[in-house]
């Protein structure tokens, strides 16, 4: 029996050793250290309480620099507010991008702001993408928290050609936007509506 355990764990181990020596050798082969799952780091980050610290980072600290590996900039809640202001002195200049569905979008955005899903981009790069080309500041956010659609949004116009460092990431998201009482624009952009945001708004987005 214990000959028979050590040859089928010998067999095992070469079985292994000759994945690896193929996976190795092939053009396709997979990078074993890579991260396969790219908004994983910054997810982690974000979920996290911002009140902890880790090898003397704060979450914000930490998230800040998950996104500059990406190229990003990160856009704190005082930051979001006042690039909104200035949206709204300069319009065109500064612009929002909701990275949500539209269910969401509809239900309530923050005012001004393009739609840019980007699990269906093709519905939106018409209006979207020339606006963010034109501007000199993109904001981009989904519903905060553990929501990655945000960066990924922002990796996509970053992608497509969009300057990196005009490109923004409000990390609060919707929930934070909501939760401080700003104006919420619910329906299609520029729509004429506006009201005050309330706890009940939907948020959502991540998928």
């Amino acid at each position: 029996m214990k000959v028979l355990l050590l040859e089928t764990g010998l067999v095992a181990m070469f079985g292994v050793a000759l994945a690896l020596a193929a996976n190795e050798l092939s053009p396709r082969g997979l990078t074993l250290s890579r991260n396969y799952s790219p908004g994983g780091a910054v997810t982690a980050v974000r979920t996290a309480s911002s009140g902890l610290e880790t090898n003397g980072q704060s979450i914000a600290q930490q998230l800040e620099k998950q996104l500059a590996a990406e190229g990003l900039q990160l856009a704190s809640s005082n930051n979001a507010v006042e690039l909104f202001k200035n949206s709204m002195k300069d319009p065109g200049l500064v612009i929002f991008v909701d990275a949500r569905d539209d269910e969401h979008y509809q239900a309530g955005h923050i005012p001004g702001a393009f739609q840019l899903d980007h699990f269906h981009p093709e519905r939106y790069l018409a209006l979207t993408l020339p606006a963010c080309q034109a501007a000199q500041k993109i904001v981009v956010y989904c519903k905060g928290g553990s929501c990655e659609d945000s960066e990924q949004t922002a990796i996509f116009l970053r992608d497509a050609g969009i300057p990196r460092d005009r490109l923004f990431v409000y990390a609060g998201g919707f929930d934070e936007w909501t939760a401080s009482h700003l104006p919420v624009e619910p329906g299609e952009r520029n729509g004429g509506a506006m009201e005050k945001s309330g706890t009940n708004t939907l948020g959502g987005g991540a998928r």
